[in-house]
């Protein structure tokens, strides 16, 4: 394969994906998957593993940048990550047993939905109104807010991140930028735990193709990490709903161009 086709295909893929999760907390697998089994052939179960792969490094330095500009809660994040992975295996269990082909384009669907939502009615909850809810409550919100996102992400098979911004922004009231640190500290361990179990199960993938989509990816996450950090509010949810449409429209593009 020529090597100007794939450093493009993977720059792209990883711009696109590195902007969705430094911004919105997005999973990569939503943007490398299509583009890579689309312009590259690669074989859809790997190209999700290099996604996932790719999404390991991109999330964790979000969640470090997040984390320093103390945008990040991590002890109600490990509860909602521990509920997020028992029931991501129990969606994906119910998922063998009941046909779901047009379920695939659910979440791609909800992305433009959640970014036109960003745009129209952007999230202004401020940090002392979160702390206004108890320690307790809190836990208990994000242990059944965890079990329903898990389950949607192993019974639809993608959507985690967006779902976990709604659900944090939207029924948890969590300000935006600390949902978005949350989401992708959550994501870096969801992802480690899919790329390890994708890698021993479909073997390696195309390693420049696997190493440039994680070099690119972890790039723009970085950029974009930082510049939401720095940003005002509004003009966050305006940035972050423009990328989440965007996303959306060209994903769903790729998934057009594939069939």
């Amino acid at each position: 394969m020529h090597i100007l086709i794939v450093l493009l295909v993977t720059f792209f893929a990883g711009m696109g994906a590195g902007l969705g999760t430094g911004f919105a907390g997005m999973s990569a697998a939503a943007v490398i998957s299509p583009m890579l089994i689309t312009f590259l052939g690669m074989e859809p179960y790997l190209a999700v593993g290099v996604a996932l792969s790719s999404d390991v490094l991109a999330s964790a330095v979000s969640a470090y940048i997040y984390g320093k500009n103390k945008n990040l809660d991590i002890r109600n994040g490990l509860i909602m990550m521990v509920s997020v992975l028992i029931f991501t295996v129990i969606g994906s269990y119910v998922s063998s047993l009941v046909p779901a082909a047009a379920m695939g384009n659910f979440s791609v669907f909800m992305t433009c939905l959640l970014g036109v939502k960003f745009i129209v009615r952007p999230v202004m909850t401020t940090k002392e109104s979160m702390q206004k809810v108890s320690s307790s409550k809190r836990a208990l919100q994000s242990v059944l807010c965890g079990s329903v996102i898990g389950f949607i992400c192993g019974f639809v098979g993608a959507g985690g991140g967006m779902m976990m911004l709604l659900i944090l922004t939207s029924v948890l009231g969590y300000e935006l930028k600390t949902a978005v640190g949350t989401s992708v500290f959550i994501m870096t361990f969801t992802a480690l735990t899919g790329a390890g179990s994708h890698f021993a199960i479909g073997g390696l993938p195309d390693v420049r193709v696997w190493i440039l989509c994680v070099l690119f990816t972890f790039l723009w996450a970085r950029i974009a990490a930082i510049f939401a950090n720095k940003a005002a509010p509004a003009t966050l949810n305006r940035v972050t709903g423009v990328i989440l449409v965007i996303l959306g429209i060209v994903v769903m593009s790729f998934s057009a161009l594939s069939r």
